[in-house]
């Protein structure tokens, strides 16, 4: 990483960046007095689920900010030496920045219905619009981006995993969705299943 100076001060930022805007996000959200983040009950597969995400958010949030201090960190990481091109990680920081803005849209798409999990209460409501018109899982879409970005930017077996790890919690995770969207909106969920992808 001595060579790319700017790129892991580019990581340590983006992600610092990341973990302050929803901390902020979900405070707001809190002032509706409405739930915004739930794990499930313990030890489900929502919960395993979750603590996932947040095991990992923390783990990668905590390696860039190493890295930018201490660039031998990285040695420990596992590099994956082949894909340790300059122009190729410069694209994984930009695909970073690609996924966490569709991210960022599908969570305005979705409004005052935002939350983190899956929570029913009496004013949850079906969202059809903006980003969701595209794509039933526009959010989830942007996260996959970014994790691949995160592989590039910083090729390691640690972000391998990280990659890997992160897609099969966000299938699941779209999976327990639809099958709480299939019993409570049955016949208008269905319909909308088959109009918008599932991905795209």
């Amino acid at each position: 990483m001595e060579d790319l100076f700017l790129l892991r001060y580019f990581l340590a930022g983006f992600f610092t960046f990341v973990a302050v805007f929803y901390t902020a996000l979900i405070q707001h959200k809190k002032r509706s007095h409405q739930p915004v983040v739930t794990m499930g009950p313990t030890y489900s597969c929502h919960w395993w689920n979750h603590l996932a995400f947040r095991v990992f958010r923390a783990a990668i949030w905590l390696v860039s900010v190493l890295i930018a201090l201490h660039p031998p960190v990285y040695d420990y990481l596992l590099p994956l030496e082949g894909l340790r091109i300059v122009s190729l990680q410069w694209t994984g920081a930009a695909l970073l920045l690609i996924g966490f803005s569709i991210a960022v849209g599908a969570n305005f798409s979705l409004g005052k219905q935002w939350r983190s999990g899956i929570l029913d209460y009496e004013t949850h409501a079906l969202v059809e619009q903006g980003l969701y018109r595209i794509s039933r899982n526009p959010g989830y879409i942007g996260v996959a981006i970014a994790q691949v970005g995160f592989l590039l930017a910083l090729p390691s077996l640690f972000s391998l995993i990280c990659l890997l790890v992160g897609l099969a919690a966000l299938h699941k995770q779209t999976q327990l969705e639809e099958a709480f969207l299939n019993a409570r909106y049955k016949e208008r969920y269905l319909a909308y299943q088959n109009l918008v992808p599932r991905w795209l």
